[in-house]
């Protein structure tokens, strides 16, 4: 893996040294509102340190449901502020690893760490702290199908080399885990002449992939689909940058993202049905698996193969009642929303979309 050093030593300084807290920014992408958050997730931040949340750069709010005892990956942790939630949402049994790259937010986050364990009631760490690169994984020491979720804040498009990234998450992942991310993603592919610009790079715009390659990225490294939970458009809200920028439409995207061999490349219908049992905590009456997949508890809903395996084969499948299997196939499913359908048919009537 050949990655500019120069390229990593200058987001090492703009994070280390540039940037002492949140409203040094130049623009609001790397902290684009995250939309409010859960009554749980809010009462985990009551619980962490102002240090570390006043050094937090990420731009969604990347913590999915359904952690308890979950061995948690955090990718570019920063100061530790994602990484902190998630060790209360997994438990005292649970276990973060968060991986940074810089000295100065790790530095904060380490110092922290006795006294949030002591906030949380936790006799022992559940958090590690591991200086590296994400695009490096294997080199500190995180093995093959060890991972539950990945999580990660607005830290891959500052990634040289994404690729490398994708093939790392996929091979530390346990089969059917998760990967759940925020990130700046760009309506088009930024001109190249942008891409060493240090401060753009740094602001999380220069390198924020193209929605299309990120789709093309995912299959080459053997993941077929991933899922759009939330995305909207960030204003860049600084002249200078908007003068040099400012063509590109950029967005705050949450996805998710799962390692199962079962996926295909488009959706397909084998009459499948699925029902939400109620049972994940804080989603008493429904739950969102992405954009336009909503459960609501009790009803049954036509879904494709994929979303059935994603139902059903990973951590989610206590939660879920999935009838039918593989054995027929009725071809292709109609995969978009109602508004988007050629022929205009309401999907609201029991069938999903994909």
């Amino acid at each position: 893996m050949n990655i500019p050093t120069a390229k990593r030593d200058s987001l090492k300084e703009y994070y280390g040294t540039i940037l002492n807290g949140t409203k040094d920014l130049k623009t609001n992408a790397c902290c684009a509102a995250e939309g409010s958050p859960s009554p749980g997730i809010r009462q985990a931040l009551r619980l962490i340190d102002d240090e570390i949340l006043n050094r937090f750069y990420g731009c969604g709010s990347p913590l999915p449901p359904v952690l308890e005892g979950s061995v948690v990956l955090d990718l570019g942790c920063g100061t530790g502020r994602d990484a902190y939630i998630a060790a209360q949402l997994t438990g005292p049994e649970g276990l973060v690893i968060g991986v940074d790259m810089t000295d100065e937010q790790l530095a904060v986050a380490r110092r922290h760490l006795d006294a949030q364990m002591r906030r949380f009631g936790y006799t022992r760490p559940n958090v590690e702290f591991r200086e590296g690169y994400i695009e490096e994984l294997k080199a500190i020491g995180i093995e093959d199908n060890s991972v539950d979720v990945v999580i990660s804040n607005c830290v891959i498009n500052l990634s040289p080399d994404k690729e490398a990234v994708f093939s790392e998450i996929f091979r530390v992942l346990k089969p059917g885990g998760e990967l759940y991310f925020s990130d700046v993603f760009a309506g088009r592919r930024v001109p190249e002449r942008l891409k060493n610009d240090p401060v753009l790079h740094g602001e999380c715009l220069a390198g924020a992939l193209y929605t299309e390659d990120f789709r093309r990225l995912l299959r080459k490294v053997g993941c077929l689909e991933a899922r759009v939970v939330s995305r909207q458009p960030i204003a860049l809200q600084e002249g200078e940058i908007e003068q040099k920028i400012g063509m590109v439409d950029f967005y705050s995207v949450t996805v998710r993202a799962f390692k199962l061999d079962s996926l295909e490349d488009i959706c397909e219908d084998y009459g499948q049905s699925a029902v939400y049992l109620g049972t994940i905590p804080e989603h008493p009456h429904a739950f969102d698996l992405d954009d336009h997949h909503r459960f609501l508890k009790g009803k049954p809903m036509l879904v494709c193969g994929n979303t059935a395996s994603m139902l059903s084969e990973t951590r989610y499948a206590a939660h879920f009642k999935v009838l039918g299997d593989r054995s027929t196939h009725y071809g292709p499913f109609v995969c978009a929303p109602a508004v988007e359908r050629p022929d205009g048919e309401n999907v609201g009537s029991g069938g999903s979309c994909c």
